[in-house]
């Protein structure tokens, strides 16, 4: 044994119940220290235990303990003291550097029982080398090809649930089953652009709970900027296009969006979520971009249309300035040296019909161990998916893509000729719903940092306990090996909770697999079975805008110039305990439509179109084809509003503020 923190430690009286042990080492005076505990395994500990000297190594001062034993002769489950020769045991709360009261377990798992004279008998105590780990990847969907021509966008329903038995912190990061949707033509490998939103939790979601959220996802140009809703988008510089912060506007007068994503009501267990994106002409071509009458901005605006229990139809969309600014930036594709702006944008082209759909999984919690033969194991926090009454679980259901004049050809002959409201219900003659196919698949791994980055990241045997299942073409998810999984009570009904134990071993191809294995089946000195998954809060986060403060680096302040049409702020207390401070804004006096490169009369004109739409578009009329399974999700009642009176047609609620509820 080497190491300046490795100690020495002699029992005194070896065949009692109680022994002094005493430390020595690093030439400290020893301190005495006596304490009781409860059995919970050590770790970082290793010691071999004889029937007469023992040696322990461990970080941690000089000290001597009194450490209650119970190994030499004494009876492990009705095993006599000659079994116990050899047998593994792990010691409990030897942790540095405050020793304190330790038992022993048998191999079994099993607390020796009372200590006798018969001194032969030995075993050894092994470290429980716990490591930081994580499960990572992704989970895909398979579903048919629809015609080229169905480009004006996309809906589907997925399923919003308590991904995370316990939520475990700013480390989580992963979507519920969603999709990409790319610029039709565009080649995502050498300009990444994409709206790929959806619910789910996020490094930088301040007020997370085991409901997930939803946020837009608009990606410019390889992430030159990230626009999730209204005033949400990446890093603290307000200075427009801030990168993604003016990215988004807000349509809807009756729905409030947070920085912090729209909440889905709490207790949420497997309702359905419908969203998807369509573009709507609330703006003309534009020739000139930021001054540069070479670049051009397009018209799409694509607009989010959701279908929840409480709220139906457009709640915002996407600028087109967000995907055509950083044409006039003079930014180089890196990849291939090609001038940025070469490739096709969301501005001004469709959508590709045909997306991957999958589930992507950054961060779930894991430790990893091993045993006293140097095998592997690992335990994941518990991960959860939505269970029905056969014990299925439903992700998603009716993905449909349309074609542009499922739309907008009505709507823009209304909003230029005038004449009675058109249709707020999508044609379905002019859209295709793409059926799913069997045979999903799972990159799902376990592995620590250090193994990430150095390319070692085994994959967990997903197909042991999980099958893609097609209950209709209309409806997609998975049916599980039911005694691999479990069925958990939560406050809202039952979920399945997927295995948390795996062992690392070669499977049947020879590769390096991790398999399912029950709990009694993981050797205890491990110390997995102790480990534990708390529920994390992160760190109170106030997110503050230009109306509240003077983040903004340089230029005029949007935020108050023209400002707000209501002088007093208005407040919203979510069931994921912050507090939204929000104004009303006239529509065209919004951040974004005053970031966004337009001039005051195309203001105006965006104005009369929005209340067109504000008048006859209500959120209690139909607008997405609706699910033909299961029920709809609810919004966070606090988010849903009714304007005040004089601000209920073409006004909408900016959000300014979100805290901590006090």
């Amino acid at each position: 044994m080497s190491g300046k923190n490795l100690q020495c430690l002699t029992i005194l009286a070896p065949v009692m119940a109680v022994a002094l042990i005493t430390a020595c080492g690093n030439g400290s005076e020893p301190e005495p220290n006596s304490t009781t505990s409860a059995y919970a395994p050590a770790r970082n500990n290793d010691a071999t235990v004889l029937a007469g000297p023992v040696v322990l190594t461990a970080p941690g001062s000089c000290q001597a303990a009194t450490v209650t034993w119970a190994i030499a002769g004494a009876t492990c489950s009705g095993a006599s003291a000659a079994a116990l020769t050899g047998a593994t045991a792990i010691a409990t709360d030897l942790s540095a550097p405050n020793f304190g009261s330790a038992s022993f377990l048998c191999t079994n798992g099993a607390l020796a029982a009372s200590p006798s004279a018969a001194s032969a008998a030995s075993a050894t105590c092994l470290k429980a080398n716990i490591q930081d780990a994580k499960l990572h990847g992704y989970l895909g969907l398979n579903r048919a090809d629809a015609p080229q021509d169905y480009d004006g966008g996309f809906s589907m329903y997925t399923a919003a649930w308590p991904l995370y038995g316990n939520y475990p912190g700013d480390k989580a990061q992963s979507g519920l089953p969603g999709t990409w949707m790319y610029a039709k033509g565009q080649a995502p490998a050498e300009a990444y652009q994409t709206i790929e939103g959806g619910l789910g939790w996020w490094r930088d979601t301040a007020f997370a709970t085991e409901t997930p959220k939803f946020g837009i996802g608009a990606v410019a140009i390889d992430f030159s900027g990230v626009a999730n809703g209204p005033g949400l988008g990446w890093g603290d510089d307000w200075t427009p296009p801030g990168r993604g912060k003016y990215g988004v506007a807000q349509l809807s007068p009756n729905l409030l969006w947070p920085p912090d994503g729209v909440n889905m009501k709490q207790g949420t267990n497997g309702e359905l979520l419908g969203a998807g994106y369509l573009p709507l002409p609330f703006t003309n071509t534009k020739t000139t971009t930021a001054g540069r009458s070479d670049k051009p901005t397009g018209n799409n605006s694509w607009t989010l249309f959701l279908n929840a229990a409480n709220f139906k139809g457009p709640a915002a969309f996407v600028m087109p300035y967000f995907f055509s600014h950083v044409t006039t930036t003079g930014r180089i594709n890196n990849k291939n040296g090609s001038p940025i702006d070469t490739w096709q944008h969301f501005d001004a082209n469709p959508s590709n019909p045909n997306k991957a759909h999958q589930m992507e999984t950054q961060y779930i919690p894991a430790y990893m161990s091993k045993d006293a033969k140097g095998e592997t194991y690992a335990r994941v926090a518990p991960v959860q998916f939505p269970r029905d009454d056969k014990g299925h679980s439903v992700t998603n259901h009716r993905l449909m893509v349309y074609k542009k004049s499922a739309l907008w050809d009505s709507v823009k002959d209304w909003f230029d000729k005038g004449g009675p409201a058109t249709s707020s219900e999508i044609k379905l003659s002019e859209s295709f719903e793409q059926a799913w196919e069997r045979d999903g698949w799972s990159t799902w791994k376990i592995h620590t940092d250090a193994e990430d980055k150095a390319g070692i990241a085994p994959p967990i045997e997903w197909d042991s306990f999980a099958k893609t299942v097609v209950f209709n073409t209309s409806t997609v998810g998975y049916v599980w090996t039911q005694n691999l999984v479990t069925k958990t009570e939560i406050g809202n009904g039952s979920v399945t909770t997927l295995p948390q134990y795996y062992h690392l071993k070669k499977n049947a191809k020879g590769n390096t697999t991790w398999a399912v294995v029950q709990a009694k089946d993981v050797p205890v000195e491990t110390g997995l079975a102790s480990v534990e998954f708390k529920r994390v809060r992160n760190k109170p986060k106030v997110f503050e805008t230009p109306m509240d403060n003077s983040k903004l680096i340089r230029g005029e302040n949007t935020w108050k110039i023209p400002g707000p049409a209501s002088n007093t702020p208005y407040k919203a207390k979510l069931g994921d305990g912050s507090t939204v401070t929000y104004y009303w804004y006239k529509f065209m006096n919004q951040p974004t439509l005053v970031s966004s490169d337009l001039t005051l009369s195309e203001r105006e004109e965006m104005q009369r179109r929005v209340e067109k739409l504000h008048k006859e578009w209500t959120i209690t009329k139909e607008y997405l084809p609706p699910p033909t399974v299961g029920k709809l999700v609810e919004i966070d009642p606090a988010l849903i509003l009714v304007p005040p009176k004089g601000f209920e047609i073409g006004y909408v609620p900016i959000a300014t503020r979100q805290e901590q509820t006090q």
